[in-house]
């Protein structure tokens, strides 16, 4: 997370504020998070919801003591316009900061540009000072990209076609994901720098503005048409989606599983269980398909550097369809849960999710994804991979098929199934096998049941 949203203030400015009150909402990439106070004092805030993206480590607002002045250049606004407070939030006039207390002081600049955490955390592991880096990030933050490019000098070293290439030159080549075989057929017999990376990167995002403009144009000059601003959560869908389809060797294999047993698994628990502890059909395929990975590893594992890293507990990633766009709450370590439990947890965090406040790590996590897109009469489909996952299960619709059946046509519910998942890591023929297995449980309940519970 680079930047966020301040969607509302719960306070307002110059009331007291205790350890703990919730003072406001920020809206990060994938979800709205309250924001507690940790330490006592009057609020003194400085940006509010018009303020656009806030970059992270920016001060938003400050805790002042009785008396104490306010470290910057602003003037504590008398009224809350401009602030977006929320509806009934604590008011407290007799802890109001005076305005005849709050005077303006000097705040001291910044003697350091910002730096985001992964950035601070890749420092301290490779003993740099990251102040030192060259920053590329939105507004002058140094990413992580920047210090990796700032510890290596010019020492080369060979990569397995041979070509010789600077391990800075290396590392931002890998980091940004370019296939290092065909920059070595670009740059016959040259050993490169970081230079050839930079002008490489300079020539794709100038293609790629220019499209933009072009596109921009051709819009603006459409009649009727309406444009509005991308949110962050839209970007970081985008960005994601890209990047997957553009990363992985994604293949897709699609089967159909007779659904009659588990829908009067279901039935059955409806029967027997207060309505609340009734799973859901995301639930009993998430406890199932947890089942089928630990039969079946590699489809819960993922790609690290120049290895293969097999996950030791199975986190199912649920896509939920939001007012704010896709979001994919975790539910974690299934295979250990009961069904109970996993429909308490579930009932809980999908909801939350569709409301946009789950929590940052909520939404993270995941070994694997099921999204299901029977409830829009969608049968067979191509999900896309959420890295680093290595695969993704498509569920279709409950639809009532004539099939054969000892010998006599009967109607029996079949539910449709997708599997994408990547060639990298994973052939065809085990990837067939987990997607029969998972057809097999969905066909025969009783096959998983008794290990969960």
């Amino acid at each position: 997370m680079d930047s966020g949203l301040i969607v509302r203030w719960l306070m307002h400015p110059g009331d007291r504020v205790h350890k703990g009150d919730l003072i406001l909402e920020v809206e990060s990439d994938k979800s709205i998070v309250e924001v507690e106070a940790i330490e006592e004092g009057f609020l003194h805030i400085l940006e509010g919801p018009d303020s656009g993206e806030i970059p992270v480590g920016k001060v938003i607002a400050y805790l002042l003591s009785e008396g104490e002045r306010s470290p910057n250049e602003k003037i504590l606004p008398v009224s809350t316009s401009g602030y977006d407070v929320a509806p009934g939030s604590p008011q407290n006039s007799k802890s109001s900061l005076p305005v005849s207390e709050v005077q303006t002081v000097s705040w001291p600049r910044r003697d350091r540009p910002p730096s985001s955490p992964a950035a601070r955390r890749r420092a301290r592991e490779l003993g740099i000072d990251w102040r030192q880096a060259i920053p590329t990030g939105l507004r002058g933050q140094i990413k992580e990209r920047d210090v990796i490019a700032h510890t290596a000098q010019a020492d080369s070293v060979p990569v397995p076609d041979k070509t010789q290439i600077t391990p800075v030159a290396r590392r931002m080549a890998e980091s940004l994901g370019l296939d290092l075989a065909e920059l070595a057929r670009l740059h016959p017999g040259k050993r490169l720098e970081r230079s050839d990376i930079e002008l490489l990167i300079r020539q794709v995002f100038t293609k790629a503005a220019s499209l933009d403009e072009a596109l921009t144009q051709s819009t603006a000059a459409s009649p009727g048409s309406r444009r509005e601003p991308i949110s962050a959560l839209r970007r970081l869908i985008a960005e994601r989606m890209s990047k997957s389809a553009h990363t992985t060797a994604s293949v897709t294999l699609t089967t159909k599983a007779d659904a009659t047993e588990l829908i009067k698994l279901r039935e059955t628990l409806k029967k027997d269980q207060p309505e609340i502890n009734v799973p859901s059909y995301n639930v009993l395929l998430a406890a199932l398909v947890a089942r089928a990975l630990l039969e079946h590893p590699l489809l819960n594992a993922s790609f690290g550097d120049n290895e293969i890293v097999y996950r030791e507990t199975v986190n199912i990633g649920i896509a939920v369809d939001t007012e704010r766009g896709l979001v994919v709450p975790v539910l974690r370590d299934v295979q250990n849960k009961s069904l109970r439990i996993l429909t308490g947890e579930a009932n809980n965090l999908l909801i939350r999710a569709s409301q946009g406040k789950a929590m940052p790590d909520e939404l993270s996590g995941g070994t694997f994804t099921i999204t299901n897109l029977g409830v829009y009469d969608i049968d067979s489909f191509t999900p896309i991979i959420n890295l680093p996952e290595c695969a993704v299960l498509g569920v279709g619709r409950l639809v009532p098929e004539v099939i054969p059946f000892e010998g006599q046509p009967v109607i029996h519910t079949m539910l449709a199934l997708s599997l994408t998942f990547d060639h990298r890591l994973v052939d065809g023929a085990p990837a067939a096998l987990f997607l029969q297995r998972v057809r097999q449980f969905v066909e025969q309940p009783y096959l998983w049941l008794s290990g969960i519970g």
